[in-house]
């Protein structure tokens, strides 16, 4: 809803009916392209459970409920590459554009302790190529969930398209750390040639530095709102009733949000 403050119950939007995402239809991102199609990255977890990453689309893109999606047929898109755990490989950014004309994502990953984001490239949304090296990594902070990475002004004080760069931009990087379910963020620079993100402060990177919310909160992604020009988090709340609590009142945990300018 336009205020984010009164919502319609509706539908799932997706389930997990299929092999590539079986035993789940796990976190993702949307993206809107210029042409005003969107599309949607989520990870899978297969029958044989493996993390991947899949496509699915608004089956009527004028609908403005969003209510049906299609799932490709082709998916999964991206399957964990060499070196990666097949149940550490998940939960895809929204894309954003390079000088190059290419699409980008970042996946969430570790390498032994260190976490990581790994980034995609593509042109359709369907064949991608994964570039050398990583974003960025923090050692001793484990296995990063939910990564976000979007820029923000210094100059002025509305949000920003997930895409734009250029003088008087930084980016900020987020993470979500499995070991201790808490997300921390840092700002930092983007080079879109090299697709390697920098903190400003070391000492303060992801996973060492700020967090998010020093409260109960999770698994937080966000937004750009175009019509506002402001940036939105979503986070999760966990609740300490017990799984036969949740059963009984038949939902478990809450979303809350922040407006970001």
């Amino acid at each position: 809803m336009g205020d984010l403050i009164h919502w319609l119950y509706l539908p799932f939007a997706m389930v997990p009916d299929s092999w590539f995402d079986l035993n789940g239809v796990w976190t993702g991102s949307a993206t809107i392209l210029p042409d005003g199609q969107i599309i949607m990255l989520y990870t899978g977890d297969t029958s044989d459970e493996v993390q991947v990453q899949n496509l699915a689309y608004p089956a009527n893109v004028s609908d403005p409920l969003l209510l049906d999606w299609v799932k490709y047929p082709g998916n999964p898109v991206i399957l964990p590459p060499p070196g990666i755990a097949p149940d550490d490989f998940r939960d895809p950014t929204t894309a954003w554009l390079g000088p190059d004309g290419k699409w980008r994502t970042s996946i969430g990953s570790k390498v032994g302790k260190t976490g990581i984001s790994l980034v995609y490239t593509t042109t359709n949304f369907t064949s991608y190529e994964l570039e050398d090296g990583v974003l960025h990594a923090v050692p001793g902070t484990g296995m990063w969930e939910c990564v976000d990475f979007y820029p923000v002004s210094t100059t002025e004080p509305n949000g920003l398209d997930t895409s734009t760069n250029g003088p008087g931009i930084k980016h900020v990087l987020k993470a979500s750390l499995d070991d201790n379910k808490h997300d921390y963020y840092a700002l930092g620079t983007y080079d879109p040639i090299k697709d390697i993100w920098t903190p400003d402060n070391p000492e303060l990177d992801v996973g060492i530095g700020l967090r998010v919310d020093y409260g109960k909160y999770y698994a937080s992604k966000t937004f750009y709102d175009q019509y506002k020009k402001r940036r939105i988090l979503w986070g999760w709340t966990g609740e300490t009733d017990s799984e036969d609590t949740d059963i009984m009142k038949g939902w478990a945990s809450v979303q809350v949000f922040y407006f970001l300018k």
